[in-house]
């Protein structure tokens, strides 16, 4: 896979990207508006989902059960009318994409990317054909770059299935451009808390940051009853954090491999950074637990900041 400007961005072309991005998202929804006040957005919402396993809403996986399944569908489905006003694109933040440095999706048309195997043959060839948005990506970039991050971008990179997913059940019609932001290799929190803080300027621009994980995900372990007493100690634990005051929400998360069953709970955490991510770029707003339900028997939680 091809990554361009390895070395990440230098300020000159952060500026340069930094202006076509606001440029192209104030133009992106219905051209470039007359007034100032019609240009200004609502203040978008950030949300942590959870995006379940596979391609489990759209085929039978063999272990489907209808009333989880129904349940999550709809929390998914339901994520689509958060936001006060329509978004005019999506930021997405998935698990199932990590880089040595935090790299986005340059495609204006991206690809879908079947990154799951052994299932059923339906499974690869569900679509979801969203546009992409360069100008967002590039958005992207000079904010991060102008908190200390080197950035790349990744030009052939498609939407995997964190993203497709779950927001084929959330945007339907794949109407909406959206950009997929890389997890940071090395799976630092306070990093992932410092990404999402450099990125809050975007929810005052019509952007929607989405966080696309899990609550409690060790394949090792499994799911179903004899994991549910350790996902759901970790689970209380992340749902009394979500909802605290900003300064010790973060600090807590920082220490989440100290909670209940942490460990027990994430062997690798990367299904879990991008609630950092969503943390960040919450800011002050206090956070809600907007679902909280099991899949395949094991409890597992959203989150939503407004």
């Amino acid at each position: 896979m091809d990554h361009e400007d390895e070395e990440g961005v230098t300020r000159r072309a952060a500026l340069v990207g930094g202006l076509a991005g606001a440029a192209g998202l104030a133009a992106l929804a219905n051209g470039q508006r007359s007034s100032e006040s019609e240009s200004k957005s609502e203040r978008m919402p950030v949300v942590f989902m959870p995006h379940g396993g596979g391609p489990w809403p759209f085929v039978d996986i063999g272990f489907n059960d209808p009333k989880e399944f129904s349940a999550l569908s709809g929390y998914l489905q339901s994520v689509r009318t958060l936001p006060k006003t329509a978004p005019k694109a999506l930021l997405v933040i998935s698990a199932h994409w990590e880089e040595a440095v935090p790299t986005v999706m340059t495609s204006e048309r991206p690809p879908i990317l079947y990154d799951y195997y052994g299932f059923p043959p339906a499974s690869y060839q569900i679509t979801w054909p969203a546009p992409g948005h360069p100008q967002l990506a590039a958005r992207v970039r000079e904010l991060l770059g102008a908190a200390g991050f080197e950035t790349a971008s990744d030009s052939r990179r498609g939407y995997d299935h964190g993203t497709f997913i779950p927001l084929k059940l959330t945007y339907p019609d794949a109407d909406v451009p959206t950009v997929q932001l890389s997890l940071k290799q090395g799976l630092d929190p306070e990093e992932h808390l410092a990404m999402g803080r450099a990125l809050a300027p975007l929810r005052d621009e019509g952007v929607f940051i989405i966080g696309s994980g899990m609550s409690y995900h060790n394949l090792r372990a499994g799911f179903g009853p004899r994991t549910h007493r350790a996902a759901e100690a970790f689970d209380v634990w992340l749902r009394e954090t979500a909802v605290l005051e900003a300064k010790e929400r973060d600090a807590r998360l920082v220490q989440w491999d100290k909670a209940p069953a942490g460990r027990q709970s994430h062997p690798r955490e990367e299904h879990l950074l991008p609630l950092m991510v969503i943390a960040g770029a919450a800011g002050a707003d206090r956070g809600s637990i907007a679902y909280n339900g099991t899949f395949l028997g094991t409890p597992l939680s959203a989150v939503h900041f407004a």
